[in-house]
């Protein structure tokens, strides 16, 4: 399969790339006349689009390194920049050094539970996580920051001498920048351009910033938390061979099924088994190799989680609000009580 990259795949990518380019611009010449309702919806739905084209199927697998064997300086993950407030040198060591390496490691995997929340029953229970839910659902409708935020690994660098590290400042000083270069472009610039429009350009961008967010928020959160989804202890991969890493790729991973077009809108991450197994694969051959990953599970008896995406996110959702939650105790059976279970 890596083997046989070649010119259409690279065409696949340009391609991607272009009509990302092209809806963007569109979309944001139609939102200059935003105060007409019309102009409005239809502007706002493509730059939403366009946005989740940039940071699923363009920049998060550029970054990937999936092209770099294109060897084309403009889509190399060394040289590309994303529609996003977290800058990409960052995302790509907290994201594919570490996430990748430690998927679903308690306690080394930031996206599990993005630092926030409690995902597994064996973890200690804590009255702050009754918010989880809320902190979720903010984090979803600000994702990108959160995402920058835990990138920043900000939750144990805010301590007072962590702070004046000459590193953490570099990287949060990095941050900053990155931050003001987005909020400049699109709740300055871009409504000013609009004119009479100022007002409904900026309600039009920040609505596509959400609808970007939430959408990105419940793709990831799909593909490592829906139930049947597995966690490790940290003890767990001491010594772990390659092969056990590969495992736990499988079994701390999980695919949305769906069209086409479903699966391009996910950023190819609606195969997210595949994508840990082979990272560094083209994001449109993952539907090809998915066959035979799915046929490897079966082989071995192992259960491939994966379902529709309403399915999975309710699922992900449920397991949120049930882990904000203490254990049930187990019910203790009184003699009384087992008598009366016999006599049933």
């Amino acid at each position: 399969m890596i083997a046989g990259r070649g010119e259409k795949d690279a065409a696949y990518i340009r391609k991607v790339i272009s009509a990302q380019r092209k809806l963007e611009l569109v979309s944001r010449g139609v939102l200059l006349f935003s105060m007409f309702p019309p102009a409005w919806l239809l502007g706002t739905a493509g730059l939403s689009v366009a946005k989740i084209m940039d940071n699923m199927e363009i920049g998060h697998n550029i970054l990937h390194g999936q092209w770099d064997w294109m060897r084309d300086p403009k889509i190399h993950s060394t040289t590309w920049e994303w529609d996003h407030v977290s800058p990409a040198d960052q995302w790509k060591h907290s994201h594919n050094e570490l996430h990748h390496t430690y998927t679903n490691v308690i306690g080394k995997d930031n996206d599990l539970g993005y630092g926030i929340m409690r995902v597994d029953e064996d973890q200690e229970w804590h009255p702050f996580h009754l918010g989880q839910p809320l902190w979720n659902f903010v984090n979803a409708c600000f994702f990108e920051y959160g995402i920058a935020a835990y990138d920043l690994e900000l939750g144990k660098n805010l301590h007072k001498r962590r702070r004046k590290n000459p590193e953490f400042r570099a990287r949060a000083k990095a941050v900053g920048r990155k931050i003001r270069k987005q909020v400049l472009k699109d709740y300055v610039i871009h409504p000013l351009l609009s004119g009479p429009s100022f007002l409904t350009t900026l309600a039009a961008t920040f609505t596509a910033n959400l609808v970007r967010n939430i959408w990105s928020h419940s793709v990831i959160m799909c593909g490592h938390f829906p139930e049947g989804v597995q966690v490790f202890e940290r003890r767990s991969i001491n010594g772990e061979t390659r092969g056990q890493w590969y495992l736990r790729q499988m079994m701390g991973s999980a695919n949305i099924s769906g069209s086409r077009a479903m699966h391009f809108m996910t950023g190819n991450l609606s195969h997210q088994i595949e994508h840990h197994l082979f990272p560094d694969l083209p994001s449109n051959r993952y539907a090809e190799v998915a066959v035979k990953v799915r046929a490897l599970f079966e082989k071995y008896e192992l259960e491939y989680v994966t379902g529709p995406l309403p399915k999975q996110v309710f699922s992900a959702w449920r397991k949120v609000f049930r882990l904000s939650l203490p254990n049930r105790k187990p019910e203790v059976k009184t003699p009384d009580r087992e008598h009366e279970l016999v006599a049933a």
